[in-house]
Formats: structure tokens, C-alpha cells, sequence
């Protein structure tokens, strides 16, 4: 990784240089050229809530949710960048499409390092266990994002710039079994309630408030998600599915112990809304919208409005203002529809949500041969996924920045009411069930992922699994399916200055044809 340094110095002139050190004592001159502004080393309560917030904000909320929003016809990208992404002309290859993501991941990683290394056996904060382990289980989590997009990438000599100066790239079986140690550790600290004296994270912890058993809670639902990931690698898949039923029984229940992160204000802007608000490059994705309506989802009726006069659009009049996925000739701005959830200001970002718990339930469940008990699951899953959906909706119309301009008008309806759900499900979503039990429970998945939230990346995940596993769940529109990115390209930053990234990556071709080794391919 590239590392930047910033020196400051005094100039002295020789004579008055000369007769100053002459009344200078040797400790007084140590510290003369300290920055004391900034600090080299700070406590760990510090470090966490950067940690935390950098993930929330730019890596589960960032550019790479919003492309892999593209990619999964979540929305049509119609200007700009993530209008070429749509297009799929080539951008999504190029180096410097996921250099900030690239840079994020890899500031974070140091970061956790940093506080696992302060906080260790026999170093300075040792009796600290709480802030180990939060920094343990973001580390897994932000070293299981890099290693979902960019497969084989640098992590056990990144971020130590001074005897790696271009890290080598570690197999991704590797990083996963390092991902599952850390959560493992991670759960054994939370548990020996004597460690949690020392917690001085409190206040400092912006998901949790410093609550240990929330981030074991936390540290369990990862497990579920990352070997529900590797399942295609399993040796006994029954075996992991089980695993995967008991993770998450020790895991949120519900959805308000889920990891979420809301420091939305309007000060601070959700990343989705920030993006729409200040580029209107994204818009309403005909292809999911097909799929809504396909099964009478009462989605279709509430998540709508022009995107230049603020007014909600029902289901029949949205159809003419959305982009065919991958077929927008030319960019633009303010034609087409908008989904509430694009403007969902003060949403939360989910780093794990209580409804993704229960879809991997129901999925794991459907693949045990337990269809009934799948079928019960997956209802809950739908319920938790509506509910959330709610929340986005309700987070646009109470916008600050929108309530400022006026405001906008929403569906007449305050809530989905619940004999709609119930329709839905019994009429609809039962008999696609009966038929095909996976395929279901991964659509209603997309659904569930689709918003303000940063779930797309994970979506992404889904798809690429689901295509390992010779599941075609999707049928997506965009007609460049042969230009489907089946990875992210390294970032610029290394694939330039990295010998080790830069062979790596070549000239970015191999994004559409090579698989991560998860998904069944070998790097």
C-alpha cells in the first residue's frame, strides 16, 4: 500500500541557531519539532469509532455497493460513471474504478492491525479485551470484503509499510481461514465477562455503546454469512449448514440488536443519498421492477416518485419513466424515476441485518431438505425485509435536506398493510417456493437487499455463489451478459506501484471470466 508522509521542520538560520541551542536543554530540543496536532499514537477508543464509521460509510455503503447495485439491475446507472458501469463498456475493468474502495479497505485493515497490536498480550493496553476483539471482528469483516472483490489480494504484510513496502498477494482460502480465527477469538474475549472491566470503548463505539454481548451477537452472524460464502469449498456441506442454523441461533434476535450504523442527521448523509443527491447518476431499475410485479409485491405500489417534481408514481404510471437496464444510449439527468430509498437521507447502513440472518436461515434450512420449516422462515425473512423497507421509505420523507426544499409526496398509506403481505406470500411467493425452494429464497432476498442500506454488495456475493452452484436465479436484462464482472479489479494505487498487484492484474480482462476461488475459480 502506498503510504503518505507528512514531515514538518523548522528552518533556522545558523548565528540565531547557534546562540538558541547554547540555553537549550537536550529535552527541550527532542521536543521542538513534534506535531503535536498529530499525534503518531493514540489509545484504541480513538481508533475504533474511525474503524467503524470508514466501514460503514465507505466500503459498505461506497462505491462498491453502488456498482455492485448496477451489476444486480438493484438500479440502471444513467450518468457518469455509473452510466459506463451500466453500459458496460469497459470502466468497470479499469484500474481506477475501485482505487477509493481500494484505499479504504486497505486504511482500515492497517488501523485494526494496529489496535490488535496495542491491545495483545503484553503490550501497553493488553488488559483492553473489549477493543481486541471489536478490532479482530472488523478486521475479518473488512478483510472478507477485499478478498470477496478482489480474490487473492495482500493481507498479512499489508499495511506494514516498513518491512513490506509491496505486500505479496495471500491466497483467499487463506485469508478466509484467518477471517474465521479472528471471529473465533474475537467470541472467546466477549465471553470472559472478567475482560470486560477494562472496556473504555462506552460512548466511543458508535454501533454497540460498548455492549460485549451485541458483538458476539455480531461476531456469530458473521460466521453464519462468511461459511454460508465458502459453501461451494465445503467438504460436507450438511455439516455447514448445520453450523450455519447454529450461528445463527446465537446470533441477533432481531432487528434491533442487528449492526447497524445511523449517524444520519443531515449534517451527515446517508452514502446512497449523498451520491443521488449530489450527482443524480443512478435511477429506477426496470428489471427489478418486472420481478415486483411478477409476483404482486406490494413494493411495486410504495417505492416510487419522479425524480424531478417529487411526486409519487403508483405502479402503472412508473412504467414509462424506467431506463432498460444496459440500453440507455446516451447518459441523463432527472427523466427517469427514483426510488424512495434513493433519497432515504438518515437511513441506517447494515453491516449485518437481522432479516439477512434469516434468509441464510431459511436457505440453510431448504437445503437440509426442512422445506416446512424453510417456508416458515422465509415469511419472517419477507415480513423483516418489508419492515426495513418501510424504514428507508420513512427516512426520505423525513429527510431534512428534502424537508428544507419542501418535501416530498409519498404513498397514501403509512405502512404496507399487512393483508397485502399475507397476500403476497400465500398467492405468490408459496407456489414459486414449492417449486423451486433455493431459487425463491434467494429472489426475495434480492428484494430484501435492495435500498439504502449498503446490501447490494452482499447481494453481489449471492449472485456469484448462486453461479457456482449452477443456479440461474436472476435472469437479468442487461444484454451484455458476457461483460458480467465476476470480480472487482485491484486499485490503481498498487496496480501501478505494486509489482506484486500489478502482475495481478494485467490489463483487467480477467474480471469476466475468472471466478474467486469461493466461486470456483483458482485465485
Amino acid at each position: 500500500m502506498k503510504a503518505i508522509f507528512k514531515k514538518t521542520g523548522t528552518i533556522l538560520l545558523g548565528t540565531i541557531a547557534a546562540l538558541s541551542f547554547a540555553a537549550c536543554s537536550e529535552s527541550f530540543l527532542d521536543e521542538i519539532n513534534k506535531d503535536v496536532n498529530h499525534p503518531t499514537d493514540v489509545d484504541s477508543k480513538f481508533i475504533i469509532p474511525d474503524i467503524v464509521l470508514r466501514t460503514a460509510q465507505n466500503v459498505v455503503g461506497g462505491d462498491v455497493n453502488t456498482y455492485s447495485g448496477i451489476f444486480l439491475e438493484h438500479w440502471a446507472g444513467t450518468h457518469g460513471q455509473l452510466w459506463q458501469a451500466d453500459s458496460r463498456d469497459g470502466y468497470e475493468r479499469v484500474a481506477s474504478t475501485y482505487n477509493d474502495p481500494w484505499v479504504f479497505l486497505y486504511k482500515i485493515i492497517t488501523d485494526a492491525k494496529t489496535v490488535i497490536g496495542k491491545t495483545e498480550e503484553g503490550a501497553v493496553e493488553s488488559e483492553n479485551t473489549m477493543a481486541r476483539a471489536v478490532a479482530e471482528i472488523m478486521l475479518a469483516y473488512n478483510a472478507a470484503v477485499a478478498t470477496d472483490l478482489f480474490g487473492d489480494t495482500p493481507y498479512k504484510e499489508a499495511g506494514d509499510y516498513i518491512n513490506y513496502a509491496t505486500p505479496k498477494l495471500d491466497k483467499q482460502e487463506d485469508i478466509y481461514k484467518d477471517v474465521m480465527r479472528l471471529l473465533d477469538d474475537a467470541i472467546v474475549l466477549l465471553g470472559d465477562t472478567s475482560g470486560w472491566a477494562s472496556n473504555t470503548l462506552n460512548s466511543y463505539d458508535l454501533m454497540y455503546n460498548g455492549n460485549a454481548e451485541k458483538w458476539q451477537k455480531f461476531a456469530y452472524g458473521l460466521k453464519a454469512r462468511y461459511t454460508m460464502r465458502l459453501i461451494f469449498r465445503s467438504t460436507d456441506k450438511a455439516a455447514d449448514y448445520q453450523k450455519i442454523l447454529d450461528y445463527i441461533d446465537k446470533s441477533f434476535a432481531g432487528a434491533d440488536e442487528q449492526a447497524s450504523i445511523n449517524v444520519y442527521d443531515g449534517k451527515n448523509q446517508n452514502p446512497l443519498f449523498d451520491l443521488e443527491w449530489s450527482r443524480d447518476a443512478i435511477s429506477s431499475s426496470r428489471s427489478l421492477y418486472n420481478k415486483l410485479m411478477a409476483r404482486s409485491d406490494p413494493r411495486v405500489n410504495r417505492a416510487y416518485l419522479h425524480s424531478y417534481e417529487w411526486y409519487y408514481m403508483d405502479s402503472a404510471t412508473v412504467r414509462d419513466f424506467l431506463p432498460k437496464n444496459g440500453e440507455q444510449p446516451s447518459e441523463s439527468q432527472y427523466r427517469f424515476a427514483y426510488d424512495y430509498s434513493m433519497l432515504a437521507e438518515i437511513a441506517s447502513v447494515h453491516l449485518l441485518s437481522y432479516h439477512e440472518l434469516l434468509f441464510l436461515k431459511a436457505e440453510a434450512l431448504a437445503s437440509l431438505n426442512q422445506v416446512d420449516s424453510a417456508k416458515v422462515i422465509l415469511e419472517d425473512a419477507i415480513v423483516a425485509s418489508m419492515a426495513n423497507f418501510e424504514n428507508n421509505l420513512a427516512a426520505a420523507l423525513n429527510s431534512p435536506t428534502l424537508l428544507d426544499e419542501g418535501g416530498i409526496e409519498g404513498p397514501a398509506d403509512e405502512t404496507i398493510p399487512f393483508e397485502e403481505i399475507d397476500s403476497c406470500f400465500n398467492n405468490f411467493v408459496v407456489p414459486l417456493f414449492d417449486a423451486d425452494p433455493i431459487k425463491e429464497i434467494m429472489l426475495q432476498k434480492y428484494f430484501a437487499f435492495w435500498g439504502a442500506n449498503g446490501e447490494s454488495t452482499e447481494c453481489y456475493n449471492d449472485v456469484r455463489r448462486m453461479m457456482a452452484m449452477g443456479k440461474d436465479i436472476y435472469d437479468f436484462a442487461n444484454p451484455k451478459a458476457d461483460r458480467f464482472p465476476l470480480r472487482a479489479p485491484y486499485g490503481a494505487d498498487d496496480a501501478s506501484a505494486n509489482p506484486n498487484v500489478r502482475d495481478a492484474y494485467g490489463n483487467g480482462f480477467y474480471i469476466y471470466s475468472e471466478p474467486v476461488w469461493w466461486a470456483g475459480g483458482t485465485r
